[in-house]
């Protein structure tokens, strides 16, 4: 039987699970400095992203985290993509898998777009301090 949440509980384990992936520090630094204007919009993806996607069985995090990265080359999302590199490697993702996915992504969404992601990805691999 499948368990139901009010919005109140997932959006709890939403922000548990985003703060998990992401890193605690970035989720509270984000969530601080939202405005009026776009703190529905924050709350939208906490609850539904995280909470009712994140949450649910069948996929691995660090599964997840690579169809993101796919999705986030394919769609040409630059910082969202660099976001969840971060979180791909806080999942257990090696640099290894992410050129490997972005590689892939070459062939199926095109090379500019992966070209993109690759440099997207080295630099916050640099940044992490992860050997690349």
């Amino acid at each position: 039987m499948e368990k139901h949440h009010t919005h109140e509980e997932t959006f709890a384990e939403g922000l548990q699970i985003r703060k998990e992936v992401l890193g605690a520090a970035h989720v509270e630094k984000s969530m601080a400095s939202v405005s009026d204007f776009a703190r529905p919009i924050q709350e939208l993806v906490t609850e539904y992203c995280w909470g009712a996607t994140w949450s649910r069985p069948g996929l691995e995090r660090r599964d997840r985290s690579l169809v993101n990265l796919a999705m986030l080359t394919a769609l040409n999302r630059g910082h969202e993509l660099s976001v969840h590199v971060k979180g791909a490697i806080n999942n257990g993702v090696t640099p290894e898998e992410i050129r490997e996915v972005l590689l892939q992504t070459a062939i199926y969404v095109g090379v500019p777009a992966a070209l993109e992601s690759f440099r997207i990805a080295e630099a916050t691999m640099k940044e992490m301090s992860v050997n690349v």
